[in-house]
């Protein structure tokens, strides 16, 4: 069984960046850095109001990154056209509210199966594999089958938030890993995301079934402090277990 793959997403070094209105720190810079200590994939979320990510960061990270580009877009008709004119290897299709401080659920299948389905239908044109940001259920797992995605990224903030308060985890954690196995039993590949730190990777790592994890805050404020070479070093041997 293959090892499950680290993303790494680096929107917070232009949050750090965008704070002063300099050109540093360079999200660039910390794509490659990613790159060359390990990294699977770099994620990268352009949010329609630019808080972090930006047009310039998307071009030329994609020019010059050798690993695949994962962008977070929202299900939108401008997103989509960005996602078609600079083709990254991965799209992750993620609801976006503008007052929100970062994403607060999954999508909404339900209400948007229609949207959405025409957004992967133009991404897989270009081979543009796409994945959709959801929460652990069934029902939006069968949605996410149906509208023909290749893949789901669990949100994993409610079991990473009670890890954090030190409250039972164990229903999520079964839930997950319920998900999990329907999703790979009906052919649709898992990922997870959101809220991840040392600690709760160890946790989540117990789930079987997840080929990808996307860390990013926790990943970058970490770096602070032991650098981005030996936080990825870290969550790599921690994701192995």
């Amino acid at each position: 069984m293959s090892l499950p793959r680290l993303g790494v997403n680096i929107d917070h070094v232009a949050t750090i960046r965008n704070a002063r209105g300099e050109n540093y720190p360079s999200p660039l810079k910390a794509a490659l850095l990613a790159q060359k200590f390990g990294a699977d994939s770099i994620t990268i979320h352009l949010r329609e109001d630019r808080r972090h990510i930006r047009d310039k960061d998307l071009i030329e990270i994609k020019k010059k990154l050798k690993i695949p580009l994962n962008l977070e877009m929202a299900p939108t008709k401008a997103m989509l056209k960005i996602s078609l004119k600079y083709k990254p290897k991965y799209v992750c299709i993620v609801p976006e509210k503008r007052k929100e401080i970062t994403t607060e659920g999954g999508l909404n299948l339900r209400k948007n199966s229609s949207l959405i389905r025409k957004i992967i239908r133009e991404l897989k044109k270009k081979n543009i594999r796409t994945s959709l940001f959801i929460e652990p259920d069934i029902e939006d797992i069968k949605i996410a089958k149906k509208i023909q995605a290749d893949c789901i990224e669990i949100h994993t903030g409610k079991i990473c938030n009670l890890y954090n308060k030190k409250q039972k985890t164990k229903d999520e954690f079964k839930k997950i890993q319920k998900s999990v196995n329907f999703a790979n039993n009906i052919g649709l590949e898992v990922h997870a995301g959101h809220g991840i730190t040392f600690s709760s990777a160890a946790l989540l790592s117990k789930i079987k079934g997840i080929k990808e994890f996307n860390i990013g805050h926790f990943l970058i404020g970490e770096s602070i402090f032991i650098g981005i070479r030996n936080c990825i070093k870290k969550f790599k041997k921690i994701l192995k277990k």
